[in-house]
C-alpha cells in the first residue's frame, strides 16, 4: 500500500473534548529525511518499494495530512520527581490517528494547548536518541514505543545551546498514562475517569470488555505488565532516568525516552539524569518507584475500585517482578530450571560486577561462550578473586543442567545481546548527523534491530565502554 492510501481513524476523538486539544502540527524550516525504518512501515501496511519520500517527508512535518487524521494533543497530569503536576499533557507530541491497531504520533511538531512555556520543539540530539532506542529496545524482547521515520531541519531550536530542530514519527498501541488517570481523579471528574477506563479496555484490553470487576482487572494487567516491564530493564542495565508518572504507560510500554542510558560499569546507584541529584530514578530505585507509581495509579483509580481490591493487588507487584527478572536471569546464565540458592547466587553475580567495575553488556556475552577457561572473563574485572570465587558456584550450579554445553552457549548468545546502544556510541551519530552525515544513525539502527548478530565492521561497539566514556549523565533538555 502506498503512503497516501493509508486512512488513519480517531476513535480518542470520540471522548469529551476535555479529553485533548484539536491541534495543528506546525512544519520546520526545510525538512529533510534522516531516517526511515522499513520494519515499523510495514507495520501499519505500507510498502517500502512504494514509498515517496517527499510524502513521508510531508507527514512528519505536517504538510500532507493522510485520510482520516484529526490531528490533537493528549490532556494529562502527573507526579514529577515525586510531586503533583495538575496539568501535563502533550506539550511537543501531537497525535495523527490510528491504523492497524497503532497510534501514529509526531513528537516535536509545534505548540499545543499543554506546552506550558515551551516551543513544542525537539531537538535532533534527542531524536536520534529515541528514534534508535526505541527500536533497540523492541530487538531486545523489551515492551516500548516504535519509531518510524526522523526528519531534521533547518529550524533553531534553542536549549543550552541552539540546536536542530526535529520530528520523529513514533507509534504505540496506546499514549494512555497513568497520568491520564491522575488527571481526571484530582480534577473530581469521575464520570470522565470511567470513560477513560472504558477506552483504555476498548483499545488494549478488550477481552475485558463485560466481564465483572473489569477495571479491577486492568488495573492487575497494568501492576504485572509493569512489574515485568522494569524487570526487563534491570536484566539489561537500562536505565530510563525519569520514571515520572506522565512518562509511564497504562499498557506497560517503555514510553518518552529522554535522558536514558544503558549502563557501561556495572553500578547499582547509577544515575544517568544529572538533573535528578538525589537519586530518585536510579537504577537500584527503578523497582521501588515502579511500585510508587502504581500506587499513585490505584489512588487515581480508587472511585471506581476499592481500596482493599486495588491493595490486593499492588501486593502482587514484588511476586511479578521478582519471578520476572529471576526467570531473565536464569537464562542469561544458561540455566535450566529453578534452584533454591539461585537467588543468593544472582545477588552475588552482580555485587562481583560492581566490585569488579565490570561492563555488563560483554561480561554476560562473554559468559555465553564459557566451557570452563576463565580468561576471557578475568580480563573484564579488577577484582578477579571474587570473580574466580562466584565461578567456582557457577560450575557447580552449572551441573543440573540437562542440555550440552553446546546447547547452552547457543540459548545464551539468544539470550545475552553482544550490542546494546550505550551513550557514547549515540553521541558519535549525533555529532556526525549535526554535520549532514547521516550515515552512522542508519548503520546503528541495523545493529539496534539485530543485537544478537555479530556485525564485524562494528566489534568496537561491543567492547567495554572507554574509560571516559563511562556512565555518563545527561540533561532532561530535548
Amino acid at each position: 500500500m502506498k503512503l497516501t492510501n493509508l486512512t488513519l481513524s480517531t476513535p480518542y476523538l470520540s471522548l469529551d473534548p476535555i479529553f485533548y486539544d484539536e491541534v495543528a502540527p506546525s512544519p520546520l524550516k526545510n525538512p529533510c529525511l534522516v531516517s526511515l525504518n522499513n520494519d515499523a512501515l510495514k507495520l501499519i501496511g505500507l510498502d517500502p518499494s512504494q514509498l515517496n519520500i517527499n510524502e513521508l517527508e510531508g507527514v512528519l512535518n505536517g504538510t500532507l495530512y493522510l485520510e482520516g487524521s484529526r490531528p490533537f494533543a493528549m490532556c494529562y497530569a502527573g507526579h514529577q520527581f515525586g510531586y503533583y503536576v495538575p496539568r501535563l499533557g502533550d506539550g511537543r507530541a501531537i497525535n495523527l490517528g490510528c491504523v492497524n491497531g497503532w497510534n501514529l504520533q509526531l513528537k516535536g511538531s509545534g505548540q499545543t494547548l499543554y506546552s506550558r512555556q515551551g516551543d513544542g520543539r525537539a531537538v535532533l540530539r534527542s531524536s536520534i536518541r529515541e528514534y534508535l532506542m526505541s527500536e533497540a529496545m523492541y530487538a531486545l524482547g523489551i515492551p516500548t514505543s516504535r519509531a518510524l521515520a526522523l526528519i531534521s531541519s533547518d529550524e533553531k531550536v534553542a536549549r543550552e545551546r541552539w540546536e536542530r530542530g526535529a520530528i520523529v514519527l513514533r507509534l504505540a498501541h496506546s499514549w494512555i498514562r497513568f497520568g491520564s488517570f491522575e488527571y481526571f481523579f484530582h480534577t473530581n471528574r469521575h464520570k470522565e475517569l470511567e470513560s477513560l477506563a472504558d477506552f483504555l479496555i476498548a483499545e488494549s484490553y478488550p477481552h475485558l470488555i463485560g466481564t465483572d470487576d473489569r477495571y479491577l482487572k486492568m488495573f492487575g494487567e497494568i501492576v504485572q505488565s509493569t512489574a515485568e516491564l522494569i524487570a526487563h530493564w534491570q536484566s539489561v542495565g537500562f536505565n530510563h532516568g525519569v520514571m515520572n508518572t506522565d512518562n509511564m504507560s497504562a499498557i506497560g510500554l517503555t514510553i518518552d525516552y529522554g535522558p536514558f542510558a544503558f549502563m557501561d560499569t556495572f553500578e547499582s546507584g547509577y544515575i544517568c539524569n544529572h538533573t535528578d541529584e538525589q537519586g530518585r530514578y536510579s537504577y537500584d530505585n527503578q523497582p521501588r518507584i515502579g511500585l510508587w507509581n502504581l500506587e499513585r495509579l490505584a489512588h487515581a483509580l480508587s472511585p471506581l475500585i476499592t481500596a482493599e481490591k486495588l491493595q490486593t493487588e499492588l501486593e502482587k507487584y514484588p511476586v511479578f517482578f521478582t519471578t520476572h527478572l529471576m526467570k531473565l536471569i536464569r537464562a542469561k546464565l544458561g540455566l535450566e530450571s529453578e534452584n533454591e540458592g539461585d537467588s543468593d547466587l544472582f545477588r552475588s553475580l552482580f555485587s562481583v560486577m560492581e566490585n569488579g567495575q565490570i561492563d555488563m553488556t560483554p561480561f554476560f556475552r562473554t559468559l555465553s561462550r564459557y566451557n570452563g577457561n576463565r580468561e576471557p572473563l578475568l580480563a573484564l574485572t579488577l577484582a578477579p578473586n571474587q570473580l574466580n570465587e562466584w565461578l567456582e558456584r557457577y560450575n557447580t550450579r552449572l551441573k543440573s543442567n540437562t542440555m550440552s554445553t553446546q546447547e547452552r552457549h547457543t540459548q545464551m548468545l539468544r539470550t545475552n545481546p553482544k550490542y546494546v546502544l550505550k551513550n557514547y556510541v549515540l553521541q558519535e551519530a549525533i555529532d556526525l548527523a549535526e554535520n549532514n552525515d547521516f550515515a552512522l544513525v542508519n548503520n546503528l539502527l541495523k545493529l539496534a534491530q539485530s543485537p544478537f548478530d555479530e556485525h564485524e565492521k562494528f566489534e568496537h561497539y561491543a567492547m567495554p565502554t572507554p574509560m571516559k566514556f563511562k556512565n555518563l549523565k545527561l540533561s532532561c533538555s530535548s
